[in-house]
C-alpha cells in the first residue's frame, strides 16, 4: 500500500498546482464519519442503527465490510461506518434496499487546508484478482453492486463516501482487473478513488452510476460498459495509454454512455515516460457501433491524442453511428481542431438542452446526494 499512497501524495501535490483543491464533506454524514476518541462511541453522530466495521478497533461489531453487509436484513435503509484501515477483501452488495458506506475520516478533514476529498481517505479496500480462464471480468471486481439471480434489479440506492477501492492485479498481469462493477443498480460515489489498470469502472446492463469529487486511475478502457454513467468534477488519471479512456456499447433508443463533466484528465504521477507520452492517450474507442461518450467543460493535459477517439481494433474508422462529443474542452489536449470527423463539437445551446444531468437521466435521480458540497 505504501507505493499507492506515495502516488496519491504526488498526485495531490500536482493537483494543488492546478487549483483544484476541494473542501467537501457530506453535511448529512460528516459528524458520523469524523473519528472520535476512545472515550466516545464511534457511532456518535451517526444515523440510528449504523453498523461499525474496523480491523483494529475493539468497539467494532465487524472486522470486514462484507461481514457487516451480510448481516443486514433485506429491507430497510442501512448505514455502515468503516473504520480507518486496510481491507483486503471483495465487497459484494446484492440487497435491493438502500445502503450507504461511510469511510471514517480524521477530524482534520473538517479544515479547509485538508485538500481534495479523496486525499483524506483513511479507508482502503483492495483486492488483486484478474481474469483467469473460465472467469468473466465482472468476477474480478473489488466492489460489486448487482442483482442476485432471478431478481429484476439490484440495489436501488447505493452510496459510498470517502473510500478508496483498488485492484492491484494488473500491475503484474496485463488483463482485466476491475475495481468496481455495477449491474442493474443505482450507485453513487462521493470523494472516492477507483484504481486499476484495465477496466477500472464497469457500468453493466441496467446500471445508473454517478461519481463526484473522485479520482479514477487506469490505462485501458478504464471507463467501460453498457449502462449510464455521469462523472462530475472527477480526475481521470492515465497510468498508461491502451485502447481509450472510455469503451461503451450503446443501445438503440437509450442514452446509455459515459458523460464526463467539469473534470480533469491528467497523466498519472505513477505513469512513466514509456507508458504515457504526449498525445498518446485516446478519449475513447467504440465497443459497438452505438458507443457514446461526451466530455463537457473538461481540462485535458498533453497526454491526450489530438484525434480524440480511435477505431476498435480491426476497424479502419470510427463508425458514424457513434455519439462522441465535446464541449468547451481546455488544456493542451483540449484542442478539438484535429479530432476525428465523426466527433461532434457541441454548442452551448445543445449542451443546455440535451446534456445536463437531469436531461441525460430523464429527471432528477432521487438516489443522488445533491447536498454533497463541492
Amino acid at each position: 500500500m505504501g507505493s499507492y499512497l506515495t502516488h496519491l501524495t504526488v498526485l495531490f501535490a500536482f493537483l494543488a498546482n492546478l487549483s483544484v483543491q476541494i473542501h467537501a464533506l457530506s453535511p448529512a454524514y460528516s459528524a458520523c464519519q469524523l473519528q472520535k476518541n476512545t472515550e466516545t462511541s464511534p457511532l456518535t453522530g451517526c444515523p440510528a442503527g449504523t453498523l461499525f466495521v474496523s480491523p483494529t478497533d475493539y468497539r467494532a461489531g465487524f472486522k470486514t465490510v462484507q461481514a457487516a453487509i451480510e448481516s443486514l436484513p433485506e429491507t430497510g435503509d442501512a448505514v455502515i461506518l468503516i473504520g480507518a484501515g486496510e481491507y483486503f477483501e471483495m465487497v459484494n452488495v446484492t440487497r435491493s434496499a438502500p445502503l450507504t458506506l461511510l469511510g471514517q475520516l480524521d477530524p482534520y478533514t473538517a479544515s479547509e487546508s485538508a485538500g481534495n476529498a479523496s486525499q483524506r481517505n483513511l479507508v482502503h479496500i483492495w483486492n488483486n484478482l484478474y481474469v483467469l480462464p473460465g472467469m468473466t471480468d465482472e468476477e474480478t471486481a473489488t466492489l460489486t453492486v448487482a442483482r442476485v439471480s432471478g431478481e429484476k434489479f439490484g440495489n436501488t440506492d447505493f452510496k459510498a463516501y470517502n473510500i478508496d477501492f483498488e485492484n492491484r492485479a494488473a500491475r503484474y498481469s496485463i488483463a482485466q482487473a476491475l475495481a468496481g462493477s455495477f449491474i442493474y443498480a443505482n450507485v453513487s460515489f462521493y470523494g472516492c478513488t477507483f484504481a486499476s489498470w484495465q477496466d477500472t469502472w464497469y457500468a453493466g446492463h441496467g446500471s445508473y452510476t454517478y461519481a463526484v469529487d473522485s479520482i479514477i486511475y487506469g490505462q485501458t478502457d478504464y471507463l467501460f460498459g453498457f449502462g449510464m454513467s455521469w462523472f462530475q468534477n472527477v480526475i481521470l488519471a492515465n497510468r498508461a495509454c491502451g485502447g481509450g479512456i472510455t469503451a461503451w456499447q450503446g443501445t438503440k433508443g437509450t442514452r446509455n454512455g459515459a458523460f464526463i463533466a467539469d473534470s480533469k484528465i491528467i497523466r498519472s504521477p505513477d505513469a512513466n515516460a514509456t507508458t504515457v507520452t504526449d498525445g498518446q492517450c485516446y478519449l475513447g474507442r467504440p465497443w459497438n457501433t452505438l458507443a457514446s461518450a461526451v466530455y463537457l467543460r473538461t481540462y485535458m493535459d498533453e497526454s491526450i491524442q489530438p484525434a480524440g477517439f480511435t477505431p476498435w481494433p480491426g476497424e479502419k474508422t470510427v463508425p458514424s453511428t457513434t455519439y462522441y462529443a465535446e464541449y468547451d474542452s481546455s488544456g493542451p489536449g483540449g484542442d478539438t481542431s484535429k479530432r476525428v470527423p465523426q466527433e461532434r463539437i457541441l454548442t452551448a445551446a445543445q449542451v443546455k438542452e440535451y446534456f445536463s444531468l437531469e436531461s441525460v437521466f430523464a429527471g432528477t435521480p432521487s438516489w443522488i446526494d445533491f447536498n454533497y458540497e463541492i
